[in-house]
């Protein structure tokens, strides 16, 4: 059973740092690209980042551009975000995804599997 699970998520002041971490177990993801989305209440499911099966490839948001960086640890099956400079429009459930490609989608909708979201708050 393919499993994801976000971890890291917390209440953090606006100008802070958080980085969340997505631990994928069931089966190897090193042929697959994976990605962050989030979702703020009363608004849809909106892409983050993305980072290719190698590490070698990455897309941004631009909301998030210059401030977030994704990456991975092929070797554990971990998904990084690196948040700085937080702002209180970061504010939402962030969820973990990965795809069976190998190259990056922006659309929610290729992305087979997902964790069960970690939440991150930002106060001003």
């Amino acid at each position: 059973q393919v499993q994801l699970v976000e971890s890291g998520g917390g209440l953090v002041q606006a100008g802070g740092s958080l980085r969340l971490s997505c631990a994928a177990s069931g089966r190897t993801f090193g042929n697959s690209a994976m990605g962050w989305f989030r979702q703020a209440p009363g608004k849809e499911r909106e892409f983050v980042a993305a980072i290719n099966w190698s590490g070698g490839n990455t897309d941004y948001a631009d909301s998030v551009k210059g401030r977030f960086t994704i990456s991975r640890d092929t070797s554990k099956n971990i998904l990084y975000l690196q948040m700085n400079s937080l702002k209180p429009e970061d504010t939402a459930v962030y969820y973990c995804a990965a795809r069976s490609f190998v190259s990056i989608s922006t659309n929610h909708r290729g992305y087979s599997y997902w964790g069960q979201g970690a939440q991150v708050t930002v106060s001003s």
